[in-house]
């Protein structure tokens, strides 16, 4: 269940060297002038997780299995890409296909990096994306409002109300808004099956966005534009983190203990990539759960609200369809007991049914008939 997120922003803003960084690779070219990146590439990220280490030692596993995210590096957008400016019609069909979107924002002085507007403005360059972005959407509902049209003669109400809410949400668009504000808006006085056609959009202002402000390395911990972008975020109800590309580069091409050294030096407890990937995996509604024996741990992915079922059909659809009962423990319980025989003893393994929502950390064992 790899989800993708899609990095985004202007042209020489760092997202190609971020993206090396991610996937530990050059597979994305970084260069110092617009549209070095014009195919997207993908690569597929494993999601730093300890607890996966510690069952291993309780289960003297043989087999690791962890975790995944997929980052798709789409190329610099810049003003006229919803009319096709910088091939920019093709690189917003790329943003449609991911889940959420990593908007990464220059937030350093550099005169030997070009920036495409010739001055570092993290307000502007947030304003030209999302104005982008919202102009493309407009272009999208308004099609889907001339289909709708031919509809009205029917005399359907559900036609009726889907045309309606589609002509609001062109209005609320054309003031500027982002559509993630109308929909969630819309599903609070709507069903979840009456809100499914403005999903079907899939509309690019409709995902969640986590701002990355691309600092230098003088300025670890923010400065006035980071400053700038955070507050924009908080605004728009999204996380922002501060990092710099420049410094995450080359902790990719240390060794773990000299990794450990120089985070000690820089006074960071945690490289800022492994930050972005855990907030990345909570910004899409995930949640993990673990299989452990000696044969193997797995991490599993499942979507918060996964209920057990649906669960065990991650792992297998047979799993899902003779699913008779899930025997859980908590990852907690387990490492502070040391060994599931020991949380058997204390009575803390739990026996859940078909209605029970799995929880992240969740250690399971599923039984079903086929």
């Amino acid at each position: 269940m790899a989800l993708k997120c899609g990095i985004v922003g202007l042209p020489n803003v760092g997202k190609s060297t971020l993206f090396n960084c991610l996937t530990s690779s050059q597979q994305a070219e970084a260069a110092n002038y617009p549209f070095c990146t014009i195919e997207p590439n993908l690569g597929i990220v494993t999601v730093p997780d300890k607890r996966v280490d510690e069952l291993v030692k309780l289960y003297n596993s043989k087999k690791i299995v962890k975790t995944v995210i997929e980052f798709v590096d789409i190329a610099g957008l810049v003003a006229g890409a919803s009319k096709g400016e910088g091939l920019g019609n093709q690189f917003l069909s790329h943003i449609r296909e991911v889940d959420a979107i990593i908007h990464i924002v220059r937030c350093f002085e550099n005169d030997n990096v070009i920036h495409v507007n010739n001055k570092v403005d993290p307000k502007s360059d947030i304003e030209i994306i999302e104005t982008e972005l919202i102009l493309k959407d407009i272009e999208t509902v308004g099609a889907r409002i001339q289909k709708t049209e031919k509809g009205l003669k029917t005399g359907d109400k559900k036609i009726k109300d889907e045309y309606a809410s589609y002509l609001a949400l062109k209005k609320h668009l054309e003031s500027g808004r982002l559509a993630k504000y109308f929909t969630v808006e819309y599903k609070k006085t709507h069903s979840h099956d009456d809100s499914m056609h403005l999903a079907d959009l899939n509309l690019l202002t409709d995902k969640h966005v986590l701002y990355v402000a691309n600092v230098d390395d003088q300025n670890l911990g923010g400065n006035e534009y980071s400053k700038v972008v955070e507050d924009i975020a908080k605004k728009e109800g999204e996380d922002a983190l501060v990092l710099s590309v420049e410094i995450e580069s080359e902790l990719a091409q240390l060794e773990h203990d000299e990794k450990a050294e120089f985070l000690k030096e820089l006074g960071i407890t945690e490289p800022g990539l492994d930050k972005l990937i855990h907030t990345a995996y909570d910004l899409l509604g995930l949640n993990t759960f673990f299989t452990a024996g000696e044969k193997e741990v797995h991490a599993w992915t499942i979507t918060r609200g996964t209920k057990a079922p649906q669960a065990a059909g991650v792992i297998h659809t047979d799993f899902e369809h003779g699913f008779i009962r899930a025997e859980i423990i908590s990852y907690k319980d387990l490492v502070s007991l040391g060994s599931e025989h020991a949380v058997k003893e204390k009575g803390l393994m739990r026996v859940e049914g078909k209605d029970y929502e799995v929880k992240d950390g969740d250690v399971v064992y599923f039984r079903f008939n086929v």
